[in-house]
C-alpha cells in the first residue's frame, strides 16, 4: 500500500459537481493499493500516517502529528500510484489490486483512521474525482507499507 501524503490548510474532493469530502487542516492522503496487501498493510499504514510528525510545534521544528494538531484527513484512492513507468511510454498498472480488493482495503484504512478518532473526509472510489488543495509548507511524503522507500 503507498501514500502521498501532504499538509494542508484546507482540502475537498467532487465528483459530479457535489462535494464528497472535505477537511479544514490537517493531512491529504493519496492512497492507493497494490496486489499483495492485505489489512495489515491497511492497519501500519494508518497508524504510521496518523501519528507521523510533520506539523510543526512552538520551536518550529516537526515534531506534531495530524492527531496532536486537532487535524483532519482527506484520503482519495488512487491506483495510478502503483503505475510503472520503467518502460515504454505507458504506465503498468499491473502491481495495482484489483478493484474490489482495492475497495475493500481501502475502506479498511478509512476505518482504522475512524478508530483512532480521526475525522476523514473521502472521495468516492472508482470515480473521476476533483481534488482541490491548498498546500501548507508544502510539506509531502513518500510512504509504502512495503517499506520499498
Amino acid at each position: 500500500m503507498r501514500a502521498v501524503v501532504q499538509r494542508i490548510k484546507e482540502g475537498k474532493v467532487t465528483v459530479e459537481g457535489e462535494i464528497t469530502g472535505e477537511c479544514n487542516f490537517g493531512l491529504l492522503v493519496y492512497l492507493g493499493v497494490g496486489r499483495e496487501d492485505t489489512v495489515e498493510d491497511a492497519k501500519y499504514l494508518a497508524e504510521k500516517i496518523v501519528n507521523l510528525r510533520i506539523f510543526e510545534d512552538q520551536e518550529e521544528k516537526l515534531n506534531l502529528s495530524v492527531k496532536d494538531v486537532g487535524g483532519s484527513l482527506l484520503v482519495i484512492s488512487q491506483f495510478t500510484l502503483f503505475g510503472d513507468c520503467r518502460k515504454g511510454r505507458r504506465p503498468s498498472f499491473s502491481e495495482a489490486a484489483k478493484p474490489d480488493e482495492a475497495d475493500y482495503l481501502y475502506q479498511e484504512f478509512v476505518r482504522c483512521c475512524n478508530d483512532v478518532g480521526m475525522t476523514v473526509g473521502t472521495g468516492v472510489f472508482q470515480a473521476h474525482m476533483m481534488v482541490h488543495a491548498i498546500n501548507d509548507g508544502p510539506v509531502t511524503m513518500l510512504i509504502d507499507s512495503k517499506k520499498t522507500f
